[in-house]
């Protein structure tokens, strides 16, 4: 057995070894073979792997799914390129030392081609072999050239954009860091690819501009040996180097044009799930396009002078074709229609019946998402696609941040609703509802977007930001503009993560910290035995983690919460007070949210006068809460707006600092109209985190730091 698993060990490595020298050895043949004449039956073999690899090579691009799937395709257009310049110096060397002996020279397959071409008319050769040079050339490298240089340069000017989209989706929850970190280090791997795929079509032009000289040289170049070394009549001699001269470019000009195909094939194509011959099939399959093209031929068959039969046949062909799809692939009227007399025989059926069922008026779903039909697409029949994993990713980035699983998503189909739009609910209310288009993106100006883009004008539901839908094919444009562009299943995960983030204390139950103190019990069960329900009941414990996710501070650390709590003997104090004594305990979980560990946690606070005023008054309202004037309350609204606004450029979220006697009144009261804003007391603040003063809020002004 160990001497079998030595041989396996060995076999391995040495295959890994033949595999690691196999391109070096290969680079150092082809420069041999430039130098050392080579036999004719070798160059046969050459030629004929190198019709081979070209062909590999175009089957590999019409397969791929997306350019990026062939990466190293310059570095194999590269390689294949200097094979056949190789064979071309070999080859050429043993046309002009060897012509006059006859056509086979050079081996088989050069006679072989040249004589196929020829077919005893030199002239017919020699024009036919021009024609595929200036296919070669000025048609298919020439465009490949041009789209290659138009990709590279809008792919560069994308980057911003795209880098900007991932920090959305990263700062959303919609990705992970290592989500993230791979999406950065595509586009790193396509811009390089593009830009690769730039200079790599120059080698096949220059290649095909060399066929072109090669090509002369052996013609005169053999003319003027035949005729003045060998002696040959100018007949023999024209009829010897002008077929391995033409035979000889004919067998490197056709993997020339295979590649040059391939290269074309690459930077034209654009991403998607299937292959090349399945994209374009899916998308010439428009009975829409068939019908008016038999029409034409049609009328063409009846003109008098055409071929009329094969016109004739043509319109048939393109008329069944037509016919075909509209048995097979019924438009989405045809669906929507389907789709609304099931609805209604479903609902014939449950009247004729007399039932009604119960989950039919009743949902318990804790969290649902309704959408339109002309939405159904993002969702697939088995409940996945783009938007369940959009929502899936929401979940999982939120349950890490908060500290409690996020519930599932119930999303269903809902007729009543418009086409495009969507509903979000938590439990029976509907918190958020908007309109996406599917088949457009949203594209969202930054602070460097000066031109304004065509399209459909709306807010983002997220951020209430001007942003625009636009076409798919735009988005290079828009990102070269400045535009951050979002998918629009990202625009519902968006909305979505906001939303369960803002009603996140109305989603976690008794059931849930059930589970939490579960998990908990497994490293401190001491802990829990002795504080739930001994010290604190289960609903007194769920009232004070709503509590604390209504102020958006995470219950990650909840043996650090039971620890605080076992440690009051006051029983007569509410859940809300048990809540503001744990705050000090885990707000340090906010804190490094809202700034990380090495950057100063930038805060508003309210001069002293003000805050001297709100204590006062504060005392003088007891138990009734904090009671301040309307105007004074508006007055600290807009202030604080303004602060955040300034701030929001600069990528920071300030937090408003007060007195431990107002805070939680202050919080109550600022949580009415403004959505991003925290309220801490200096207290909870710890003593080791630097602070930076960004605005002070004061009775006649806000001065700004």
């Amino acid at each position: 057995m160990n001497l079998t698993t030595g041989n396996l060990t060995q076999s391995f490595f040495a295959l890994k070894t033949l595999k690691s020298l196999a391109l070096p050895l290969g680079i150092l043949v082809l420069i041999v073979m430039m130098v050392i004449p080579l036999p004719s039956y070798l160059l046969d073999v050459f030629f004929t792997s190198n019709i081979l690899l070209s062909l590999l090579i175009l089957m590999v691009a019409l397969h791929t799914f997306r350019p990026l799937d062939f990466s190293s395709f310059p570095t194999v257009l590269l390689f294949a390129t200097i094979l056949r310049l190789g064979l071309n110096v070999a080859s050429t060397r043993i046309v002009l030392s060897q012509g006059h002996t006859g056509p086979e020279a050079a081996g088989k397959v050069i006679e072989a081609f040249g004589s196929f071409v020829i077919a005893g008319n030199y002239v017919v050769g020699i024009f036919v072999f021009a024609i595929l040079i200036i296919i070669n050339l000025v048609v298919v490298t020439k465009g490949a050239g041009r789209v290659s240089e138009v990709s590279a340069r809008f792919t560069l000017d994308a980057m911003p954009g795209k880098q900007m989209a991932i920090d959305a989706d990263l700062n959303a929850g919609l990705l992970t860091s290592e989500e993230a970190k791979s999406r950065r280090e595509e586009i790193s791997k396509e811009a390089d690819f593009y830009g690769a795929m730039d200079g790599a079509s120059k080698f096949v032009k220059g290649d095909a501009i060399a066929g072109i000289l090669i090509l002369l040289i052996n013609i005169v170049g053999g003319l003027t040996i035949g005729l003045a070394q060998h002696d040959l009549p100018l007949s023999t001699a024209a009829e010897n180097y002008i077929i391995l001269s033409v035979g000889d470019g004919l067998v490197a000009q056709i993997p020339s044009l295979l590649l040059a195909i391939s290269t074309a094939i690459i930077v034209t194509r654009i991403s998607s799930n299937h292959d090349l011959s399945e994209q374009i099939g899916s998308q010439i399959g428009i009975k829409e396009a068939w019908l008016p093209s038999s029409a034409v031929l049609f009328l063409i068959g009846m003109i008098p002078g055409m071929p009329n039969f094969l016109f004739l046949i043509a319109s048939l062909l393109s008329l069944l074709v037509w016919y075909y799809l509209y048995k097979n692939k019924p438009n989405d009227e045809n669906s929507n229609e389907v789709l609304s007399e099931n609805v209604n025989s479903n609902s014939s059926q449950s009247d004729d019946n007399n039932k009604i069922e119960l989950d039919e008026i009743s949902d318990n779903s804790q969290i649902s998402m309704q959408l339109g039909y002309g939405l159904i697409q993002l969702v697939d029949d088995n409940n996945e696609g783009p938007l369940i994993s959009r929502i899936t990713g929401v979940r999982k980035q939120l349950s890490k941040e908060l500290g409690f699983i996020i519930p599932q998503v119930r999303v269903r189909d809902d007729l009543s609703l418009d086409a495009n739009a969507y509903r979000i609910r938590i439990g029976q209310t509907i918190v958020g509802e908007d309109k996406i288009y599917p088949n457009l993106v949203l594209a969202i100006p930054s602070d460097n977007s000066q031109t304004k883009i065509e399209g459909i004008d709306v807010k983002d539901p997220s951020f209430n930001m001007d942003s625009t839908w636009i076409e798919k094919h735009e988005v290079s444009k828009a990102e070269s503009l400045g535009y951050m562009v979002v998918e629009p299943e990202a625009v519902i995960a968006t909305h979505l993560n906001q939303l369960l983030s803002k009603f996140s204390s109305e989603l976690i139950g008794q059931d849930d910290v059930q589970s939490l103190l579960d998990n908990l019990s497994k490293t401190s069960p001491q802990l829990v035995s002795l504080t739930i329900p001994k010290i604190i009941p289960l609903n007194i414990l769920t009232t004070i983690l709503k509590t604390l996710l209504l102020e958006r501070i995470p219950v990650n650390d909840l043996r650090k919460i039971l620890e605080k709590l076992s440690t009051i003997n006051n029983k007569n104090l509410s859940p809300y007070e048990l809540a503001e004594i744990v705050r000090p305990s885990v707000i340090g979980l906010l804190i490094q949210q809202i700034a990380p560990l090495n950057q100063a946690l930038p805060i508003i606070s309210f001069s002293g006068n003000l805050e001297q005023m709100i204590l006062n008054i504060a005392k003088q309202s007891g138990e009734n809460g904090l009671i301040l004037e309307p105007n004074l309350i508006q007055k600290i609204i807009t202030s604080i707006n303004t602060s955040i606004e300034k701030l929001h450029g600069e990528n920071k979220r300030p937090v408003l600092i007060t007195a431990p006697g107002i805070r939680k009144d202050i919080s109550f009261m600022l949580r009415q109209h403004i959505d991003n804003i925290d309220v801490l007391s200096f207290t909870e603040i710890p003593d080791d985190k630097k602070i930076d003063v960004v605005a002070t809020i004061d009775l006649d002004e806000n001065n700004t730091n």
